[in-house]
């Protein structure tokens, strides 16, 4: 739910904006203000999990993900959805910063590639269907549907949740509630900073930046010496986690890259219908929900690195093939390309988000799973952004470059995916 809601949020909000009578600027808030709440929280409610169990984190998420549909789908102006959409944010925050902490928990350590790979094909398939759902809520329905959907689902998954999710036992340390402000802090003002800067105002934005690295300083000082700290620098020295996190950080910029890319390159140079950008973005998530569950038991019996940085040199010729598209492709032409990106992309992720979750210690699998998912969210930031100072600068044109740039990003990722052949292969904890 939490994926599929934010791809039908992004091909409705013409809609929203539409009818709530709100401009394309200040529509664009519906989409921010979940974002950065998922931003800002992940790693402060990963560090909330491992001390009080992650099961009691996940499932009251699921129920503010809920109430927060609901709130959405009853909102009557943008300023009142905007505020749902934030109270959403943070049920989603819960569920994804979890998520990861849980797969680990719920199969044994010689499986653990196969259960990311299965929830990694869960993902993809989400991100296909959203914005096929979406069109089709919109044609016969008004945009609180959108929102309205997830609540039979929801309440679904709570009951599955009661009685399927692993009962985990926190480490009972205490919380940090400063520490974790300073967090939320750090992540929201370098992330929003970020996107200010490219696309309202610079010296705004980087003021942002400024304040968010400040708030990062004095988080490291205060949590000097901690064995557990919110931000986990504990598990940054481990050289499988922070090569996989790196790795990570820049496959999803050179992804976020090609997604941003791709529609103003289909419709504005190609002459493409909003409708046939969509199924030709579609080959991509549907060969990384097939190759990913097949990545995933790979990756428990070969070196992930390996394996991903084969997958990340597939992304990287994909990405090359479609900057070197001429101005009249056929459907085939971009079809195969894409269906070998997501193929690439596949090979890589189950293996890498494996490396990551069993290179940190049990006690500490929410504080890598949060880590998992703020470096996806980084790493999408950095691709957005370096997308929209781009179209600012040069104009849509320059969207095969951005592909070269992408793929160029791919490579660096390989290189760096096997570089973690060096290293000795961390054992997973059971």
């Amino acid at each position: 739910m939490a994926v599929l809601d934010s791809a039908i949020a992004n091909v409705a909000l013409p809609t929203i904006a539409a009818q709530l009578g709100a401009s394309p600027a200040t529509s664009v808030w519906v989409i921010n203000s979940y974002q950065l709440a998922i931003t800002m929280l992940l790693l402060p409610l990963a560090a909330l999990g491992d001390r009080i169990g992650y099961r009691r984190v996940y499932i009251p998420g699921l129920a503010l993900f809920i109430v927060g549909s609901l709130a959405c789908a009853l909102s009557g102006n943008l300023e009142l959805l905007i505020a749902a959409r934030v109270f959403q944010g943070i049920g989603a925050a819960c569920i994804m910063s979890m998520n990861a902490a849980l797969v680990r928990a719920t199969y044994p350590a010689s499986m653990l590639g196969r259960g990311i790979g299965y929830n990694a094909l869960v993902l993809s398939i989400s991100a296909a269907a959203g914005p096929t759902l979406a069109a089709a809520i919109l044609s016969v329905a008004d945009w609180p549907w959108l929102f309205l959907i997830n609540l039979p689902f929801g309440f679904a998954a709570m009951v599955l949740g009661y009685r399927a999710l692993p009962a985990t036992v926190g480490t009972g340390g205490r919380f940090d509630p400063l520490a974790a402000a300073l967090v939320a802090a750090t992540m929201g003002l370098i992330v929003f900073g970020a996107e200010t800067a490219t696309r309202s105002g610079l010296w705004a934005g980087l003021a942002m930046v400024a304040a968010g690295v400040g708030a990062g300083v004095l988080l490291v000082r205060r949590e000097r010496g901690s064995a557990t700290p919110s931000f986990p620098v504990d598990l940054l020295r481990n050289p499988n986690f922070s090569m996989s996190i790196a790795t990570s950080t820049v496959c999803f910029a050179a992804q976020m890259m090609t997604f941003v890319t791709l529609p103003f390159l289909f419709q504005s140079v190609m002459g493409k219908s909003v409708f046939e950008t969509g199924l030709l973005m579609t080959p991509w998530p549907i060969a990384l929900g097939i190759v990913a569950p097949f990545a995933g038991r790979l990756a428990d019996r070969i070196r992930p690195g390996l394996i991903g940085g084969v997958g990340l040199g597939l992304l990287a010729f994909g990405l090359l093939c479609m900057a070197r598209l001429g101005p009249d492709p056929s459907a085939f032409a971009i079809a195969w390309r894409m269906a070998l990106c997501g193929a690439g992309f596949g090979l890589f992720q189950s293996p890498n988000n494996r490396t990551i979750i069993s290179s940190a210690p049990v006690a500490r699998s929410g504080a890598a799973g949060g880590m998992l998912a703020t470096a996806r969210l980084l790493g999408q930031t950095i691709g957005a952004v370096a997308v929209a100072a781009t179209f600012h600068l040069a104009g849509v044109e320059a969207g095969p470059g951005l592909l070269l740039a992408a793929s160029i990003a791919a490579a660096a990722a390989a290189g760096l995916s096997l570089l973690r052949l060096r290293l000795p292969r961390q054992p997973v904890e059971a």
